[in-house]
């Protein structure tokens, strides 16, 4: 099948970033990292330009087809959007230090339900632009593209069987196991007398007096929709400090808060907390409005609960100056693979492995009845993840052109 060429890749630039100008004109200092970010390498682009991934399935509606399924999708999928973190199965009754540590998908902020092909594209568009971060060849990253969609194809079709897990996820698990919530907040906060506060420098800044009182009004209401057997008691929320909290690459130029809560046993006990503002998923550039029916942070809740065998504890909703905020508690856990450092032997595994995860999630959160994908459709979407590739890799050297990087 022909595919139609890409756009100019100065126009994509162009779009791209007059969108993230427009996204941080309250905070140009988020620009200026934005930008940065983004213009590391052609992954790091795709990383923080998802509209831009769903306008070129928009003006090519060809590259917009593809094989059966529909249901949850995490929406801005990419290799970075899977690490370790804890994860609380919904009817478990265990502590929360003893919830099992699990690696999975940890980003819905884009969830929205749609074609399940469209979340595979993504990630084979991902892993197609960081072969070279991975030490992947072209042939290599081709190979490794398939053996991803095979292991997508018999996680989503196929019955359901535990995932094995690959060395390098195995020896990521193992390393977070044993990091206690000390160590969390000896990295992000400093004591003042009994108690702690986020230190202020490139991550956490102050906010204005009025954010701080809305936001702990807001965080109160968060913990109160919690379920019973996640809500903590009025005196272990008690909010310790708020600052505005500088993180991810797509999302920079929203409001993201940090909230220090009191939690059990003095200084060492205390919980950090994330408070991000939600909005419109990218998708809705090609699919329109999703979920009218759910706030934005609703929608990203109800997306993560859907595909998640055990999601992280608290995740929950709140509103804040009319935003619609996802408040999710942090956990010392939580991280990620380095994709510069894995051996070329563990490339293959981790492929499949990856795309069992995906797979696994869009069954869960399916709507059932689809077909198993043939060879001639596995191949289809490999070739057109192939062409999403190539506009990207173009529009990331055009993005660097026009910033002066």
């Amino acid at each position: 099948m022909k595919h139609a060429l890409p756009l100019d890749p100065f126009v994509l630039a162009e779009r791209q970033l007059a969108r993230d100008r427009e996204r941080t004109k309250a905070m140009p200092v988020l620009l200026t990292r934005k930008i940065a970010r983004m213009t590391a390498s052609p992954h790091a682009f795709l990383r923080g330009a998802s509209p831009l991934f769903y306008e070129l399935l928009r003006e090519q509606p060809e590259l917009a087809e593809g094989p059966p399924g529909f249901g949850w999708l995490i929406g801005d999928l990419h290799l970075e959007n899977f690490g370790a973190f804890r994860g609380h199965a919904p009817q478990a009754r265990s502590k929360s230090d003893d919830d099992p540590v699990v690696f999975d998908l940890n980003d819905f902020d884009d969830a929205f339900e749609g074609p399940w092909f469209v979340d595979v594209l993504r990630l084979l568009t991902s892993l197609v632009l960081a072969g070279r971060e991975l030490g992947a060849s072209g042939p290599d990253a081709l190979g490794l593209a398939r053996v991803m969609v095979d292991g997508y194809v018999t996680a989503a079709f196929d019955e359901p069987r535990r995932l094995e897990l690959p060395r390098p996820v195995a020896s990521l698990v193992a390393k977070v196991e044993g990091r206690t919530r000390k160590l969390l907040l000896d990295a992000r906060t400093v004591l003042h007398g009994e108690t702690r506060r986020f230190v202020r420098a490139e991550r956490y800044l102050d906010i204005a007096p009025a954010l701080d009182h809305d936001a702990r009004v807001a965080f109160r209401q968060a913990i109160e929709r919690l379920g019973k057997d996640e809500r903590s008691t009025s005196d272990h929320t008690e909010v310790l400090d708020v600052a505005f909290r500088v993180a991810g690459t797509g999302s920079l130029g929203g409001l993201r808060l940090a909230v220090l809560a009191r939690g059990k046993g003095g200084p060492d006990g205390a919980w950090v907390y994330d408070m991000k503002e939600e909005s419109e998923p990218s998708a809705a550039l090609l699919f329109g409005p999703q979920n009218k029916s759910m706030a934005p942070a609703e929608r990203v809740a109800t997306g993560l609960h859907r595909c998640l065998a055990t999601p992280p504890r608290q995740v929950t909703t709140t509103e804040l100056g009319g935003l619609s905020m996802l408040v999710r508690r942090l956990a010392p856990q939580e991280d990620k693979l380095d994709l510069g450092r894995l051996a070329p032997e563990d490339l293959p595994p981790l492929a499949r492995y990856l795309g069992g995860l995906v797979g696994a999630a869009h069954r869960r959160g399916g709507a059932g009845g689809a077909t198993r994908w043939s060879g001639a459709e596995q191949r289809e979407v490999v070739e057109r993840a192939l062409v999403l590739a190539g506009a990207h890799e173009a529009a990331y050297l055009a993005f660097c052109a026009l910033t002066g990087s």
